[in-house]
């Protein structure tokens, strides 16, 4: 994909890295101090950065726990139950960057290399539909010189895929930094999010680990989403890489890509992602990690963006095991990837060709469930797998999304619509056994959304009209 930068260099920028470790050698807060940041987040209006960094300073377990048990309450009073689903296909490995973290470097020469051609992806789409997905996450190496309508002939390629009466609903899209020109070509397609993860904020620690090519520019990637969201991209995902620096030190940095993206635009970011470096061929960072997050420090870090940011979507991968993805759940996440493959061509070559060797992958996966045995284990913890696209293909996004979610009005929509793609893919694809558990599930959400209000009423009377017409075969459902 293309790397150039081919926009004005800038001199400003919005991380101050003096100030922000300067905010985190502060004092540790009181256990008042703390209680009143708590309670504050509790009003749903997120926090400020001097707000963040106290409870960053907090190490006192019962603290922590305040910090965990007001997370989980944010969460369940703005996502409820539902767990959004996604896959990610990557259409290729070649890649013109030096990361020290990532197999897909230049130099990693055993790595084996390919790009995926339209009907590559088509057949790597084709498999995901009929596991049941509806959403999928198009991502590729950064390889330099190449045109971005060759990217966006891979997003065509993908929403014309037919596998019965199914097909994607909706793309989002992770690719190298563009110029304006070139966003403005990709916001005329029907993308959902454009997401690109800064890896690290610390401009110092980014020179150790982007030795060379075109991501070896810092600024360049610092200000892509200005550039997406100034071409008319409405909703964009940060990110940083934990474990290339001080987490602490990430995270206050993207407080303050949010407030910069809130302050410029009218909107901060839709999703934020919280990837651990996990092993990788041939890459030296990724198999010696700099500064390791612990578990424990994890659970904080996905709970502080939660309260701190908390009408943002929060996406895990299955860089993380079974285990931890259950443990993170009620801290903050939203949005999981299921089933994954990080090689081109994998999903294909499992179903066709299972003892073929396979593509060299971008790192190694910590969960290698199926799509099946995901939303099983997610059914036994009362949580609703929902492949929801309403709020996209009705246009409610960006800073329109933003004014639905904050007066606590986008749960009248985002329940049912769960609910509905949650009930198709029971009908069409479930095993029985999980099927059978998954009605029982959807009865019993039915009846609790019913709170005695008239707002209750209303929702209720949405989610069964909506699973009646699911249940006569109607299909793609959504408010």
């Amino acid at each position: 994909m293309p790397t150039t930068t081919l926009d004005p260099p800038r001199t400003e920028t919005f991380i101050d890295r003096d100030k922000l470790y300067g905010l985190l050698a502060g004092q540790v807060p009181t256990d008042q101090e703390v209680d009143a940041i708590v309670a504050k987040a509790l009003e749903l209006k997120g926090l400020g950065l001097e707000d963040v960094a106290a409870l960053l300073r907090v190490t006192d377990p019962v603290n922590l726990e305040k910090i965990r048990s007001s997370a989980n309450t944010v969460k369940e009073t703005i996502y409820g139950k539902r767990l959004v689903l996604f896959a990610p296909v990557y259409t290729g490995n070649e890649c013109s960057n030096s990361c020290t973290y990532c197999a897909f470097r230049q130099e990693n020469t055993s790595l084996k290399r390919t790009t995926l051609n339209s009907a590559q992806i088509q057949s790597e789409v084709r498999v995901l539909l009929k596991q049941g997905h509806k959403r999928i996450l198009l991502i590729c190496g950064e390889k330099a010189d190449v045109p971005v309508e060759e990217f966006i002939e891979g997003i065509r390629a993908a929403y014309a895929v037919k596998e019965g009466r199914a097909s994607v609903r909706r793309i989002n899209v992770e690719i190298a930094p563009l110029s304006t020109e070139d966003f403005r070509k990709l916001a005329q397609e029907k993308i959902g999010t454009y997401i690109c993860f800064q890896e690290t904020y610390d401009p110092v620690q980014y020179r150790k680990y982007h030795l060379a090519g075109p991501k070896a520019d810092y600024r360049n990637r610092l200000y892509v989403m200005d550039r997406a969201m100034e071409a008319g991209i409405k909703d964009v995902g940060i990110g940083a890489l934990f474990g290339l620096g001080d987490w602490r030190f990430e995270l206050l940095a993207m407080m303050e890509h949010a407030r910069h993206l809130e302050e410029t635009f009218g909107c901060g970011p839709h999703t934020v992602s919280v990837p651990r470096i996990e092993p990788a061929e041939g890459a030296p960072v990724a198999n010696h990690v700099p500064h390791p997050v612990s578990d424990d420090d994890f659970k904080k870090i996905v709970s502080v963006i939660r309260i701190a940011l908390p009408y943002t979507g929060i996406i895990l991968s299955t860089r993380e095991s079974e285990a931890t993805r259950n443990a993170l759940f009620r801290y903050g996440i939203s949005q999981i990837s299921a089933g994954s493959r990080t090689n081109p061509g994998a999903y294909t070559a499992d179903s066709e060709h299972p003892d073929e060797e396979a593509v060299g992958a971008q790192f190694a996966l910590g969960d290698h469930r199926s799509l099946d045995e995901v939303i099983d284990n997610l059914i036994d913890h009362d949580y609703i797998p929902s492949f929801c696209t309403g709020c996209y293909r009705q246009g409610r996004i960006g800073a329109d999304f933003m004014d639905l979610a904050k007066p606590g009005l986008i749960k009248q929509f985002c329940l049912p619509n769960g609910l509905f793609t949650f009930r198709e893919y029971l009908h069409d694809y479930a095993p029985p056994a999980v099927k059978a558990k998954g009605l029982e599930l959807c009865a019993r959400i039915e009846a609790e959304a019913n709170d005695g209000t008239k707002e209750g009423r209303i929702l209720q009377n949405r989610i069964k009209l909506g699973l009646g017409k699911v249940d006569s075969g109607e299909r793609d459902v959504y408010l």
